[in-house]
């Protein structure tokens, strides 16, 4: 009995060994990435927040490092220089591929572009009908914003050219130049033109609630990422698609952390909250018809001489099965 109960205290102090080791041993750090946003104020790219504020991508062991750009070029620039290691851009950016850009899509991000509308002024044109002939401002030529103005016209049968386009760089500058009267109306973010909307500056004109096949943002990993980090951006994917989930059934959570990325007030940042959340992929899956669209505005925005294979420009190798 005497020697069960030595043996019992033997097995006791080893627990105790083995637990203590366990707290003053540290955790193993994080994988640290670096992940680049197109622009800093969308909805879009509100997600990351959400997640890491949320404890979702530290639960598959990933530290995010958050840069905003002004734009997709900017932002291809940043993983030429091997300054980013993930891209949240639009999807016809999946263009500088084919151009040589050394990234690779690795998810659809997002479905029809909800996240867009033309904006006029309250006095402006009443109706699409009325943007015939006159000048509408987007970011840059080339841009997915100068595509969806063009398409606008398209669809209306004037071709591609019925509106006038004015590249016009930042949003500030554009909205400046809708309040003066300089252009008939710009393209912006739902979330901005809801802000303009209730201060009465100006009115939402065009939603582009009829273009289905289409993949407004992609996920992109720089080449060297895939190479060097598989294992991080598999699980920074299934960190993201975690928070999508998140997001998806926690309103009030995301709407609390889009308020301060967005700057925009509670009721604005509900609304946007509603229109876009439905625009998100659930699996990253690429559709066919949507790159198919893609492939052909590639073409019409002059970013390449012809359709390129688009099967060479992304992969779903890094998707949560």
């Amino acid at each position: 009995m005497q020697s069960l109960m030595h043996s019992l205290s033997r097995f006791a102090l080893v627990l105790v060994a083995l637990a203590t080791v366990a707290m003053t041993t540290p955790a193993a750090a994080a994988d640290k990435l670096r992940v680049g946003k197109a622009v800093p104020e969308a909805f879009s790219f509100v997600p990351p927040d959400v997640g890491m504020r949320n404890g979702i991508f530290q639960k598959s062991n990933v530290e995010l490092e958050l840069t905003a750009f002004a734009g997709d070029a900017r932002m291809q620039q940043a993983a030429a220089a091997d300054s980013i290691d993930i891209l949240l851009g639009s999807g016809p950016a999946m263009a500088f591929i084919a151009k040589g850009s050394p990234i690779k899509g690795v998810a659809a991000m997002a479905g029809p572009p909800l996240l867009l509308a033309i904006v006029v002024r309250p006095d402006g044109p009443k109706t699409v009908a009325d943007l015939k002939g006159k000048t509408v401002s987007v970011s840059t030529a080339g841009s997915l914003t100068y595509w969806l103005v063009s398409e606008t016209a398209r669809r209306h049968g004037w071709g591609p050219n019925g509106i006038n386009i004015a590249p016009m760089g930042a949003m500030p500058g554009q909205i400046a130049a809708l309040k003066r009267g300089d252009i008939d109306g710009t393209i912006m973010d739902i979330g901005n033109a809801f802000d303009l909307e209730k201060k009465g500056e100006a009115r939402i004109l065009v939603r582009f609630t009829d273009i289905k096949d289409f993949h407004i943002h992609v996920i992109f990993a720089t080449d060297k990422a895939i190479a060097g980090k598989p294992e991080i951006v598999r699980n920074f994917l299934k960190g993201w698609f975690e928070t999508i989930a998140f997001m998806r059934s926690h309103k009030a959570d995301t709407v609390k952390v889009a308020k301060e990325v967005m700057e925009k007030d509670e009721d604005i940042s509900g609304r946007v909250y509603d229109e876009l959340m439905p625009m998100f992929s659930d699996t990253g899956r690429f559709d066919k018809a949507a790159l198919a669209t893609l492939s052909k505005s590639y073409v019409e925005l002059k970013l390449l001489p012809g359709e390129p294979d688009m099967s060479k420009l992304y992969t779903e190798a890094f998707l949560p099965k």
